[in-house]
């Protein structure tokens, strides 16, 4: 991550967004690519959602993707933890 602040056009669902950060502008456009092909999936399963409700579905589902990938990380540690494995021989 550089201290420049990075400017990208992205579509998002049939929406044009300008992102802002300090990502390169290759990763905001990967980002980007990742939400819109999660909201056409979900768009998919249900032909019926408003926008809005597409957009809140795909939110908890990353953020569900998320939770779990934070979980199994967690575990990773523990279980290279030695002293972690020390106390659960115990």
């Amino acid at each position: 991550m550089s201290d420049q602040t990075n400017r990208v056009e992205v579509e998002i669902f049939g929406e044009y967004y300008t992102l802002k950060g300090n990502e390169s502008p290759e990763y905001m456009m990967k980002v980007a690519q990742i939400v819109d092909k999660k909201m056409v999936e979900v768009s998919q399963r249900n032909t019926r959602l408003s926008t809005n409700k597409v957009a809140v579905l795909t939110a908890v589902n990353l953020v569900d993707e998320l939770l779990k990938l934070q979980e199994q990380y967690n575990n990773l540690l523990r279980m290279m933890d030695p002293e972690n494995e020390n106390s659960s021989n115990s």
